[in-house]
């Protein structure tokens, strides 16, 4: 077990009291997880304060706390050490405990409003084809090599990732690909991260009931690049009007990559169908399996990544032409005897619904019908409903407004937000079905031979959450559930 004075190395201190000699057992920022020999860091959260719940962690058996305040009463045998920031000090002191897992391995990180999950998981599974050891920490899945485990956060807590981190460097992983949220950098969960290169997709209205304005919104992810190493480089999609501002602080290597411009990294889409993408990426033609513009930036985003890291360009080109993507990405299915094409998407921010509704509407035939089933999440951004509403029922012959995860809210009520912004045109293409399983079922009976069905919002996700119960609820399932009732 390290002492504590050994895990404080790289953390500015402002005071201590006690004997930081003392050894340390694990680190913890919830109380309840406290145990002998813990060091407890008291973090001031949204909702709660740690501080509140530091004599808590000491009973439990904590002897050592990190605070910003110091208590006026000091336990016996316990260690206080003061910082300004204890949300920071977290992620540098579990990068010392756990041996400082980043300095070991490549770790790239992606942030932005639409397109991180997708390319955190092209990038694990083309480095992974290619033959390398690798980790994903997505809002999907967490992957160590073969392991797969369940995500419960898009980034998880500062003391969470290092201990992932240093479980893919004991399995030899040699580069980490993960999703890196407004969130988890405004809350300094990536602290003490050492990033080999960065990538911003795009950025559009979402977390505004976190953010409280988009400028807010777009400073923190900027604060992501600004805080990157010389040695590091920095990739931003040109075309998104505020691309650029990601770099102008920034030490690492800038670079960008555009479908529109010139760019580090130029493609052009030739030909986008519901067969695929075919691109000139840097002159060389290749074939995608994936679908839509905005699938052709994620391809030159995970292109660039990989020659930024210094793989060989043909051969990314070669694996990428046969990769999927992440599930509950435009993901596809197919009734068997109706040809009726069903997607499910994740897409949950008006930005992206018009993005997939876009693509859908690119590619469909002459008389195939679009039909949308889309809802709003509860305890969320309120003013994105209105605007979700609106896309979906002008973009789609046929919406379903439903429930997506109301969590405290009256589903009714989110409904109501989401209806107000429709005119009379639009409500008359729109259904209202509270029950979301309902929704899509009657979404599938409304649709006509070769119609194409999007499903909405959820996407990857395998429960509802209502009243802080989740409930299993799959998209996936129950609209393949719905396809195979067609034909009985």
């Amino acid at each position: 077990m390290p002492a504590l004075k050994d895990i404080l190395a790289s953390v500015a201190t402002i005071k201590t009291e006690g004997d930081t000699s003392v050894q340390v057992s694990s680190l913890c920022i919830d109380s309840r997880k406290a145990e002998a020999g813990s060091v407890f860091i008291a973090v001031r959260g949204t909702v709660v304060d740690g501080h509140e719940f530091i004599d808590k962690a000491i009973a439990q058996g904590a002897v050592a706390v990190v605070c910003e305040t110091i208590p006026g009463e000091l336990k016996g045998g316990v260690v206080y050490v003061q910082v300004k920031d204890s949300a920071a000090a977290a992620g540098l002191l579990a990068s010392e405990f756990y041996g400082n897992p980043s300095h070991n391995m490549k770790v790239v990180g992606i942030t932005g409003t639409n397109g991180k999950t997708t390319c955190a998981t092209l990038l694990f599974q083309l480095y992974e084809a290619m033959g390398h050891k690798c980790g994903l920490i997505s809002t999907v899945q967490n992957h160590i090599n073969h392991i797969v485990e369940v995500a419960t956060h898009t980034t998880p807590d500062a003391i969470a990732i290092q201990a992932l981190l240093a479980r893919m460097a004991a399995a030899g992983c040699e580069y980490v690909f993960m999703e890196v949220s407004s969130h988890a950098i405004h809350q300094r969960r990536i602290e003490g991260l050492e990033f080999a290169g960065a990538a911003f997709t795009n950025i559009t209205h979402d977390h505004l009931d976190y953010h409280k304005t988009f400028d807010e919104y777009i400073r923190v992810k900027k604060s992501f690049f600004d805080n990157l190493p010389a040695g590091a480089f920095a990739l931003t999609n040109a075309d998104d009007k505020r691309g650029m501002v990601m770099l102008q602080n920034t030490k690492a290597g800038k670079n960008t990559y555009s479908l529109k411009m010139p760019a580090t990294i130029k493609g052009k889409v030739l030909e986008n169908n519901l067969t695929g993408l075919v691109m000139l990426v840097e002159n060389q033609e290749a074939h995608f399996r994936m679908i839509g513009t905005f699938n052709a930036y994620n391809l030159l985003a995970v292109y660039g990544i990989a020659t930024l890291l210094g793989a060989d360009k043909m051969q990314v080109l070669a694996v990428l032409s046969n990769l999927h993507g992440a599930p509950g990405r435009f993901e596809t299915f197919m009734s068997p005897n109706d040809k009726i094409l069903g997607i499910v998407d994740y897409a949950h921010t008006p930005d992206a619904l018009l993005n997939v509704l876009a693509t859908i509407k690119q590619l469909r035939t002459d008389g195939q019908q679009i039909i949308t089933v889309v809802g709003c999440g509860g305890d969320r951004d309120k003013t994105k409903r209105p605007i979700m509403a609106e896309v979906a029922c002008e973009h789609s012959d046929k919406a379903i407004l439903t429930s997506d995860n109301p969590r405290s809210e009256s589903p009714e009520e989110i409904l109501n937000d989401m209806e107000s912004g429709l005119n009379m045109a639009q409500k008359r293409r729109m259904l209202r079905i509270t029950d979301r399983k309902e929704a899509i079922k009657t979404a599938v009976a409304l649709a006509q031979p070769d119609d194409i069905l999007l499903v909405a919002g959820k996407g990857h996700e395998t429960y509802q959450e209502i009243k802080g119960v989740k409930h299993h609820f799959d998209d996936r399932e129950i609209l393949t559930e719905a396809f195979k009732l067609l034909n009985k």
